[in-house]
């Protein structure tokens, strides 16, 4: 069965993105060749990886990062540059389900999550500024309803007061949209250019001392103290492996591919909008909508609409992205109907059926962080400090975030993908015909 690691993009070429248009890409790292021993082997040079190859350098352990194409080549390059507040569910739900104090804990450390990416963006990746304000934007008054309660019960159990609600014509001053009646302005929330980001952590890293080797795809990791991971040159002996693969993750572990799977989203870049821009966005924030098909979009440096949505099942990408896209992207702003798309990419995620993420010891000395489903651009780098703080013996906050409710998928990965593209289908449908 084909992976998404291979699928879609050419071997360690990055996707022709406005991402990577506009990035610094430095020549490719050595694959790995031979046997070597090293404290922690990470999989994955994405923001979980890298945040944790990191951060475990700089405690002074020996690190080895393995990737399969290029660092920050899959999501962690590629995706809208969102930097969300909390979790893809709401804290109520979270609180029912776990107590007021994991709950607590765990909104904590999501709160950290951002500031952790701000600090490492600002030392990091200067050219990856984080630009402050992401907008929810309401589909329905009902919607926009929920998304003020929403607000009001972080202010009112957590003192997170950075969320304006705005009614329709508010909202509409900010996104001139005429599909929106109302929504929220998180103004603690962001947005960031992910890719500079990623490429920023990557050397970071290496001047901490960690070692990345790109072009070497993890075939194999088995178990134990030491545990042994094995690609197609090479071979890894180390007392810890970080997986953080995410939805481009091999199937390297049961018990992560059971609770994870890939989903494919796009996006599209339009031409430099100049003066038009202030017609689609009169602030310099992100947005995404309340469609259970996702749209997102926020505005590039130079002016362009970065918009988002459209999603897949399936390993493949569809055919007509850009046609796709652009009928989502007309029907938000009419004001943009036939301007120039100057760049159209896919990647994969990896989501959970709660879109909660799946932290988890997936076997003797081995860790794994994923299914950020969404909210992985802060959420995977606080997953890849825990992941380092559990090496180093502190596993507390680590074993908080493995209390998140996520089952396996109905039918297991066989079926896993077949029955949530029928449920999609309804959710969609959905969609088209509005409230």
């Amino acid at each position: 069965m084909p992976d998404p690691l291979h699928h879609n993009d050419p071997a360690a070429t990055y996707p022709e993105s406005w991402y990577a248009a506009s990035a610094p890409i430095a020549p490719q790292r050595i694959g790995l060749h031979g046997d070597r021993r090293a404290d922690v082997c990470v999989v994955g040079a994405g923001f979980c990886g890298l945040t944790a190859a990191l951060h475990l350098a700089q405690a002074g352990l020996s690190v080895i990062v393995l990737e399969a194409h290029r660092a920050g080549w899959g999501a962690s390059g590629r995706n809208g540059g969102q930097v969300g507040s909390g979790f893809n569910a709401d804290m109520p739900w979270l609180r029912a389900r776990l107590g007021d104090g994991p709950a607590r804990a765990l909104w904590d450390m999501t709160e950290e999550a951002k500031q952790l990416l701000r600090t490492l963006a600002t030392a990091h990746a200067p050219d990856a500024p984080f630009k402050f304000g992401v907008a929810h934007a309401a589909c329905s008054a009902a919607e926009a309803r929920t998304l003020h309660a929403t607000a009001e019960d972080l202010a009112r159990n957590y003192g997170y007061d950075r969320i304006e609600p705005l009614g329709a014509d508010g909202f509409r001053r900010i996104v001139k949209s005429p599909c929106y009646r109302g929504g929220v302005i998180d103004h603690g929330a962001g947005h960031i250019h992910p890719l500079r980001y990623a490429l920023g952590l990557a050397r970071a890293a290496e001047q901490a001392g960690a070692v990345i080797h790109e072009g070497s795809e993890v075939l194999e990791v088995v178990p134990g103290r030491p545990a042994e991971v094995t690609t197609r040159s090479g071979r890894i002996t180390a007392d810890h492996v970080l997986l953080a693969g995410n939805g481009y993750m091999p199937r390297l572990s049961g018990r992560v591919a059971a609770r994870t799977m890939p989903l494919n989203s796009f996006m599209a870049a339009t031409e430099p909008l100049g003066d038009r821009a202030a017609q689609v966005l009169a602030e310099d924030i992100a947005c995404a909508d309340s469609k259970f098909v996702v749209n997102y979009f926020r505005l590039s440096e130079d002016r362009r609409l970065l918009f988002g949505g459209c999603e897949n099942y399936s390993v493949a990408f569809p055919k007509f992205v850009e046609a796709k896209l652009r009928k989502r992207m007309e029907s938000v702003f009419p004001q943009l109907a036939g301007v120039g798309i100057t760049h159209t990419w896919g990647g994969t995620l990896g989501i959970t059926m709660t879109r909660l993420p799946l932290l988890t010891r997936a076997g003797e000395g081995v860790l794994s962080a994923g299914g950020f489903s969404g909210h992985g651009v802060a959420l995977a780098g606080m997953a890849g400090k825990l992941m380092a703080e559990a090496v180093q013996g502190r596993a507390g906050r680590f074993d908080t975030f493995t209390r998140l409710p996520v089952p396996p998928f109905p039918g297991g990965t066989a079926l896993r993908a077949p029955l949530l593209t029928l449920a999609m289908t309804w959710y969609a449908l959905r969609d088209r015909l509005g409230p």
